[in-house]
C-alpha cells in the first residue's frame, strides 16, 4: 500500500489553484470537469510525480466545520517539507505568503506555519 492521493479543502479552486502552482510553486497535473466543480490536482516538481494533491472544493457543511475548528485552533491542516526552510520561507514572505511565526525547533524538526488563503493553515518542515 503506499500514499498515491491526498486531499486538501479549499474554498474556491480557481483562488486555490493560483496559490498553490504561482506561491507555492507546485504544477498542476489534472484538471477535469466534475459538475459544478472540478477534480484539480496538483504536484510537486520536487517529488514524485504520482503524488497527487487534490485541491476539494469544501461545499460539505461538516468538512467545513472541521476546516474552521482546525483553522481556529491553529492546526495545520497538512504539512509540506523542504530542505532548507530558511530558504523557502524567505521566498514565500517575498510572495506575501502569511506565516503564523517565523521557523522554529519542534522536536526533531524546524517548522512554521502559514495560511493557504484558501481557508487553511499549512506546515513546512526541515528535519533535522
Amino acid at each position: 500500500m503506499k500514499i498515491k492521493l491526498t486531499s486538501i479543502l479549499v474554498d474556491d479552486q480557481e483562488k486555490a489553484l493560483k496559490f498553490y502552482t504561482e506561491v507555492l510553486g507546485f504544477v498542476k497535473k489534472t484538471e477535469i470537469p466534475a459538475g459544478e466543480f472540478k477534480w484539480l490536482t496538483v504536484v510537486s516538481p520536487e517529488g514524485p510525480e504520482d503524488i497527487e494533491l487534490v485541491l476539494e472544493p469544501n461545499q460539505f457543511p461538516p468538512a467545513k466545520t472541521y476546516q474552521k475548528a482546525l483553522y481556529d485552533a491553529g492546526i495545520p491542516m497538512t504539512a509540506f517539507a523542504t530542505d532548507d526552510i530558511q530558504k523557502e520561507y524567505s521566498r514565500l514572505k517575498e510572495k506575501g505568503v502569511h506565516f503564523r511565526g517565523e521557523p522554529a525547533s519542534i522536536g526533531g524538526v524546524i517548522a512554521v506555519i502559514f495560511e493557504d488563503t484558501c481557508g487553511n493553515l499549512i506546515q513546512i518542515y526541515q528535519e533535522n
